[in-house]
């Protein structure tokens, strides 16, 4: 009985050893990955000169709705030309030398939305590039 008592304290001895050495690689993993960071924050440019309709934190969590609510605007109730809406965003956030905001993860939208693991579905419908300007004709006007 007592060799059996013997080797039970010997085997809780080595599994309280080894709790504590995972437990010691766990907090240096930790420690190790909030120093570096484990997913690089996007580099994103924004190269135009204009402020946004709103602060950066706001834009952030709110901009699905923003475009959400606009989006019913427009097409339901007709409204144009609103601060908020999707051409803007573009015109602003293209990247000047692509003139668009996917494409890449430097670019405004992609960069972003690939960071936080969020599938952008604007674009499956909507031009991500800035679109040349045209001349606007009236209703009834001659071209």
């Amino acid at each position: 009985m007592n060799a059996l008592c013997q080797q039970r304290a010997t085997l809780s001895r080595i599994v309280s050893g080894l709790g504590l050495l995972l437990f010691a690689a766990l907090l240096a993993v930790t420690a190790r990955a909030q120093e570096a960071g484990r997913t690089p924050k996007p580099t994103i440019i924004i190269e135009s000169q204009q402020h946004c309709i709103a602060p950066p934190e706001r834009m952030r969590r709110e901009h699905p709705d923003m475009l959400r609510h606009q989006r019913v605007r427009t097409v339901h109730l007709g409204e144009r030309g609103s601060k908020v809406s999707l051409n803007a965003c573009i015109e602003c956030h293209a990247d000047r030398q692509s003139g668009s905001v996917i494409g890449s993860d430097h670019a405004f939208c992609q960069g972003c939305h690939s960071y936080a693991a969020v599938h952008i579905d604007c674009f499956d419908c909507h031009q991500p590039s800035i679109r040349p300007s045209a001349p606007r004709l009236t209703l009834g006007a001659m071209p």
